[in-house]
């Protein structure tokens, strides 16, 4: 091979691989996504499948003969749940949550460690799944960050995805206070939310009504000149200066099906503690 080649093969390859994720949206299965990007992916195989208009599950066997499932949930793909194989009683365990979602510069994807209790009994024909415990988050213990063909891994990962993590976490709990209608798709979420987090950058008959008043102080950060008194009217001290900065931009360019999961969190408990009943597809 070329050194040119050698030189242009990574970019290609991180161009081709956010492409795909960006054409699909977030792929539902992590296995199917995040897994195939190391070659992990492979290392397991499908069981048995079930499906319901809400979610799917997955029994999965490893190259040791292990088991374990993994639950995906339509409304939120860029995520999956990996949980135990319920044991005689059909009590399993949730241990952690895989996040991947692509954006036009790259792709970010995570491991958060959780756990909830539930009964999960997986028959012949169909499945029934309830989570009786609230699901409850530790934090994220593994991630990687692409950005072109610039790959972040280790503790410098670690330390980028905790501080999005924490900035996301402050952002929809202002946003949940706001009495902003719920039960959005992704898609209109970011229709509602984009004028009025970011007025300065959407078209002028989406912006709020008085958004900009006279003697208001602007300043630049990121190629945007961002009015800064509209940013102390509206958002609470701690987002102040990540909007200013323009760092909540680039967590809403970047982590949009991030920040959806957070606003909705509640409605991924409601679904899972109902009894959900699935039918086998494989």
């Amino acid at each position: 091979m070329k050194n040119t080649d050698k030189r242009i093969f990574p970019a290609l390859t991180v161009m081709i691989v956010t492409c795909l994720l960006l054409f699909s949206g977030c792929i539902s299965m992590f296995e199917r996504t995040g897994q195939v990007l190391d070659g992990s992916a492979f290392a397991e195989r499908r069981i048995s499948s079930y499906s319901s208009q809400n979610m799917e599950i997955t029994k999965v066997q490893n190259r040791d003969g292990e088991h374990s499932v993994i639950i995906t949930l339509n409304q939120f793909p860029a995520i999956s749940l990996r949980g135990t194989l319920p044991d005689g009683q059909n009590l399993f365990f949730l241990t952690a949550m895989y996040y991947l979602c692509g954006n036009e510069h790259g792709w970010n994807e995570w491991r958060l460690d959780i756990s909830a209790a539930g009964n999960l009994e997986l028959g012949d024909e169909t499945a029934v799944l309830t989570i009786h415990s609230g699901i409850e988050t530790v934090q994220i213990s593994a991630g990687r960050i692409h950005r072109f063909d610039t790959r972040i891994t280790g503790d410098e990962a670690l330390t980028s995805l905790r501080n999005r993590q924490e900035r996301i976490l402050s952002l929809s709990e202002w946003m949940l206070k706001q009495h902003a209608p719920q039960g959005l798709s992704q898609r209109f979420f970011d229709r509602h939310w984009k004028p009025i987090l970011f007025p300065e950058i959407v078209s002028a008959r989406r912006q709020p009504v008085n958004w900009r008043q006279q003697g208001d102080i602007w300043a630049r950060a990121e190629d945007i000149r961002w009015n800064i008194s509209y940013t102390e009217r509206v958002f609470p001290e701690e987002l102040q200066e990540v909007r200013n900065s323009g760092t909540l931009l680039r967590d809403w360019e970047e982590a949009l099906s991030w920040i959806y999961l957070k606003y909705g969190w509640e409605n991924i408990g409601v679904l899972l503690s109902a009894e959900n009943i699935l039918q086998r597809t494989r």
